[in-house]
């Protein structure tokens, strides 16, 4: 049977790549790639482990003349994101990915390539297998389910592993070093509310036409969150009319997205509703000219509305949310000096919810530094205390903080320099990678990451370059072959 990369190079890694992508490797049901990859470790006599989460350790010896080279561990995921276009008749428990050949791109055929992170199991496969690679003594940590939960990395045992070095392939630039990530953790504010009959006239408050986005990467891009402007919008009318009640309030949709739309009702005299309308159309007006980019933005107002319960929140409840909502910290906190336009630490006011006789408001917090993200937690706690509402915390994992004296990392643009004769950049993002979790259980090591261009990754349209393979490929030998 033909095989779609047989003669195209790197022949030893695109070898596996096919392979593997012909194994059935959704995210939770990995149990036939992790078989799969103990066979190829124990048809080639390596240490290897089996761990019962499915993880796969490798242990390969150094070659002749690294033996005291320090111990370098190569890391990736084995499962991938399932996705297909409409109309597409593939089933990922049992179909093999249809690989295809477009331009110097690998793709495959209306479904996710899993390049992303199959490309790296590939070049580990490529390397245990190897017999002329000059290198130290290597390790192989191959994950599960890095793309629902990180499970793989959660539960892992550090016990196997004595590299003192990791590097990590599952980025997508083939220039750059990932040297740093946020970690996080989610607080809600939950705040019970007491209600009276509804009285006034309702006003229907509707925030529309923001961009939202990824409450880590896009939260440096002075987005508008829907909730917060809510807040200001609320809190400009409390401060002329003192009797306003909360009838209905919600906003986003997951707290780590930063929210587009936030809608409430609320009771007011009126005698006030024409001139509160006004007070609303204005705000939006100022908030307008400060969101440059956000130029959909805009709030829908009306009155006369039917109430969406039946009870509303009483005055001093209604006054208590929305100051809470006004004073919630949002965006960004801290940025690097080290690394530009680096965020350090955040927090992304995301959902608010209210149902029966309790509101919650939801943040996901982010930062590279612990500490600095528990103080975000102390903060929002302290706040939340004044208004006589409870915080908890939930969901933490840590982050990878940028290490100022990385042998690893001057190893790489060392090798690059020599390689390609250029810098190679470092760079670090405001978004949880397997790195930090790894860290955690092996604080001692010494960590980057990177890997070939990858495009358009978790789509049907997801394609990996075949140029930035072989180039991530020499780049990745020679980096092992410089470590004595």
């Amino acid at each position: 049977m033909s095989r779609v990369l047989e003669n195209i190079e790197p022949k030893e890694v695109l070898k596996y790549f096919e392979d593997i992508s012909k194994i059935p490797r959704a995210s939770k049901e990995e149990k036939q790639i992790s078989d799969y990859l103990l066979n190829f470790a124990k048809t080639l006599n390596l240490e290897v482990v089996q761990d019962e989460n499915l993880n796969i350790y490798m242990r390969k010896k150094a070659t002749p003349g690294y033996e005291n080279g320090k111990t370098v561990i190569l890391q990736g995921h084995m499962d991938m994101v399932c996705e297909k276009n409409e109309g597409t008749i593939h089933d990922f428990k049992k179909d093999p990915l249809k690989l295809r050949v477009i331009d110097g791109k690998i793709y495959a055929t209306d479904t996710t390539l899993g390049a992303d992170n199959g490309i790296a199991v590939a070049y580990i496969m490529a390397l245990m297998a190897s017999k002329d690679i000059p290198h130290p003594e290597i390790e192989a940590l191959i994950t599960v389910d890095e793309e629902t939960s990180m499970n793989g990395a959660k539960t892992f045992d550090p016990s196997f592993f004595r590299g003192k070095y990791l590097i990590n392939i599952d980025s997508t630039y083939d220039s750059k070093l990932l040297v740093s990530c946020s970690g996080g953790l989610r607080a809600s504010v939950t705040k019970k509310v007491n209600h009276e009959e509804i009285q006034g006239e309702i006003v229907t408050i509707k925030v529309r036409g923001l961009k939202g986005g990824h409450s880590g990467i896009d939260i440096n891009k002075e987005r508008g969150n829907a909730n917060k402007i809510l807040g200001r919008i609320l809190i400009n009318i409390e401060k002329n009319y003192t009797n306003i009640n909360i009838v209905s309030l919600s906003g986003g949709a997951k707290d780590n997205a930063i929210p587009r739309e936030a809608d409430c009702q609320i009771a007011v005299d009126s005698s006030d509703v024409d001139n509160i309308i006004l007070a609303v159309k204005s705000v939006e007006e100022v908030i307008k000219k400060e969101l440059e980019c956000e130029e959909e933005f805009n709030v829908i107002v009306s009155k006369n509305d039917k109430p969406l319960k039946n009870n509303m929140i009483t005055v001093k409840d209604s006054k208590d949310l929305i100051d809470l909502m006004y004073l919630i910290p949002n965006g960004v906190k801290t940025q690097s000096i080290a690394i530009k336009d680096l965020v350090i630490t955040s927090n992304n006011f995301g959902v608010i919810e209210y149902d029966g006789d309790t509101v919650i408001f939801k943040n996901a917090i982010r930062s590279s530094i612990d500490s600095a993200k528990y103080n975000v937690v102390r903060e929002i706690d302290v706040l939340s205390r004044a208004f006589r509402a409870v915080t908890k915390e939930s969901a933490s994992y840590p982050g990878w903080e940028y290490d100022k004296n990385s042998e690893i990392r001057e190893i790489a643009q060392r090798v690059y320099k020599k390689m390609f004769n250029d810098e190679m950049e470092v760079y670090a993002i405001h978004a949880g990678v397997e790195c930090g979790l790894i860290k955690e259980k092996l604080p001692h090591l010494d960590m980057v990451s990177f890997g070939p261009i990858i495009k358009d990754n978790h789509t049907p349209g997801e394609w990996v370059s075949i140029g930035s393979t072989k180039k991530v490929w020499e780049f990745l030998k020679a980096i092992l072959s410089d470590i004595k």
